[in-house]
């Protein structure tokens, strides 16, 4: 199996937190997010050291590289939509949908049907901006409105393939900041 393709798969299995979510109260979530982090970290950490049986060869085949912290920014970014939109869980579930499902859509898509490069950013295509957009709709559709979820996904989509830092963290803080500016001001 591609490398990348099992990466994204580890990716969107962070739906699991979203999962825990109807069993935990918002702030126990967040709680356990922070220990998943911590935890992970220590692994990161002492995968340089140590064998650790199942996650060391996790951590072989998933990494791009050995400074890689892609994991630590993902939590942070669940973690800080989780905070910021507890009060409604359905705009927090969609911000986090997009860059669980829509992040990892838009990967596997761009890099195997990206042939046409958005203008300023040539490691990003159309291809893979449309899946996060189509993916990215269609998840938070199952919790939110047709506009709000449209123009979630439009602004996760263009954050994702724009943003100047590492996109697990703005994607489902911005996407769910702009799906609540259309649910509560417009």
């Amino acid at each position: 199996m591609d490398k990348e393709i099992l990466r994204q798969l580890i990716h969107a299995s962070g739906i699991f937190i979203l999962v825990l979510g109807i069993f935990l109260n918002p702030q126990v979530l967040i709680l356990l997010c922070i220990i998943m982090l911590v935890s992970a970290e220590m692994v990161f950490i002492l995968d340089k050291y140590y064998h650790i049986p199942i996650f060391s060869t996790i951590l072989s085949v998933c990494k791009r590289r050995d400074d890689e912290r892609g994991f630590l920014y993902f939590f942070i970014g669940i973690i800080a939509t989780l905070y910021i939109f507890s009060f409604n869980m359905a705009i927090a579930y969609s911000g986090i949908l997009m860059l669980i499902i829509g992040d990892s859509a838009s990967t596997i898509v761009g890099r195997r049907f990206g042939r046409h490069k958005l203008p300023f950013k040539d490691l990003k295509s159309f291809e893979g901006s449309i899946a996060f957009l189509v993916v990215g709709f269609l998840s938070a559709l199952t919790l939110l409105p047709l506009f709000p979820s449209l123009i979630g996904a439009l602004v996760g989509a263009v954050t994702e393939a724009y943003s100047p830092i590492d996109d697990n963290i703005p994607v489902p803080i911005i996407s769910a900041l702009a799906m609540t500016v259309v649910i509560y001001w417009l």
